[in-house]
């Protein structure tokens, strides 16, 4: 049984146009009428995050790192107009996922957030901006590592037993919903700027270790409760505003060795998908596409209503990413959502609202796939 899906960059312009027209009525839609059609008979009571700074909601602020969005002009245009630690100008994929599946508006972090009783029910979020499945990218900059995500879900659920009881837990965290998403950083900062990885490395044997690190990642959540699981794979980060800066040379080209260490990364972890799945016959894991959707939007940002993609809204676009985002910047612009990214390395909200968007619906059917 295969989990996993494709969307050709074809398929893209082929349905350009109903897109457009559908994203419109989209953007302008509030939580009540834009939630995820589920199949009959089904529920999810909860949703889980684990990962990066796609991901991270807050968990961040409290502990001692530079990888950090906990201050202006990160979050001007979230609700209430304050940085929360997510790594946008609003809110990001995890929060808009929770909020199209309706199972609530935001995701809280785990730490820090004073969580309620019906906060635990409903998911948590574990994801630490700088994280990846190397363990030396973690300990470089000082963030959770996987293992420590993983450590804190059996905090959580352990205490969700001591709320809810056995069977109820049991309940939760086989019908809820899981997105994983921690790769990026890996190949952009450790691979290529670390020399002892690169020196002990190559793409392929690197890219090996990542997806057998994934693996095992994937198959101690299962072995916690988990069982529907969106695997979010690596984008085309050579084309991100940063890494053309960094290494595009003076005009500021996608840089094409990192993007094939992502597509090989890509289409090893869809193997390993598949091996879990058909090793665990209650698994329901599915890959989801990320780097053709964003590389379309890169390369044709006009179909998607976006004036500026190849630099960042926070001061020139061009490095700025946390502690480098800051104000007052007489650079950063006026109005993110004509930019399709926030920094230098994250997209904006307006970004993550049409690719989860474009990609949930096909997700959610392929986890309910028998």
């Amino acid at each position: 049984m295969k989990l996993f899906f494709n969307l050709t960059p074809l398929s893209y312009h082929a349905i350009n146009s109903c897109f457009i027209f559908l994203l419109v009525i989209f953007l302008s839609c509030n939580t009540s009428n834009c939630l995820i059609k589920l199949p009959e008979n089904i529920t999810i009571p909860a949703l889980f995050a684990f990962g990066d700074s796609v991901f991270d909601t807050g968990n961040n602020n409290g502990i001692r790192t530079i990888v950090k969005a906990n201050f202006p002009p990160y979050g001007r245009d979230f609700p209430g107009g304050k940085p929360t630690g997510r790594f946008s100008n609003g809110k990001i994929a995890t929060d808009i996922i929770a909020e199209e599946l309706g199972i609530k508006e935001l995701l809280p972090p785990y730490l820090g957030s004073n969580l309620q009783s019906q906060d635990l029910k409903t998911g948590v979020n574990f994801a630490s901006g700088g994280s990846g499945f190397d363990p030396l990218t973690s300990i470089i900059v000082e963030v959770i590592s996987a293992d420590k995500q993983l450590e804190m879900f059996k905090t959580y659920t352990e205490n969700l037993r001591k709320l809810l009881g056995e069977e109820k837990t049991r309940t939760i965290l086989s019908e809820s919903v899981y997105i994983v998403s921690a790769i990026s950083n890996d190949i952009a900062n450790t691979y290529f700027h670390t020399p002892t990885r690169i020196l002990e490395y190559n793409v392929s044997s690197y890219s090996q270790l990542l997806v057998t690190s994934a693996s095992t990642f994937l198959e101690e959540l299962y072995k916690l409760g988990a069982r529907r699981l969106l695997y979010f794979g690596a984008p085309p980060i050579g084309c991100l505003p940063m890494q053309r800066t960094l290494g595009g040379g003076i005009e500021r080209k996608c840089v094409e060795n990192y993007n094939t260490m992502a597509k090989l990364f890509n289409s090893e972890v869809i193997a390993a998908l598949e091996r879990i799945n058909g090793k665990n016959k209650e698994s329901r894991m599915v890959y989801v596409d990320i780097y053709t959707p964003l590389l379309d939007m890169i390369q044709n940002p006009q179909e998607y209503g976006f004036e500026v993609w190849d630099k960042g809204c926070c001061g020139t676009g061009l490095v700025e990413v946390s502690f480098l985002c800051t104000e007052p910047n007489i650079f950063t612009c006026e109005n993110a959502s004509t930019y399709l990214f926030w920094d230098s390395y994250h997209p904006t909200e307006r970004a993550y609202r049409i690719i989860v968007d474009y990609l949930l619906q096909n997700a959610v059917n392929k986890i309910f796939t028998n």
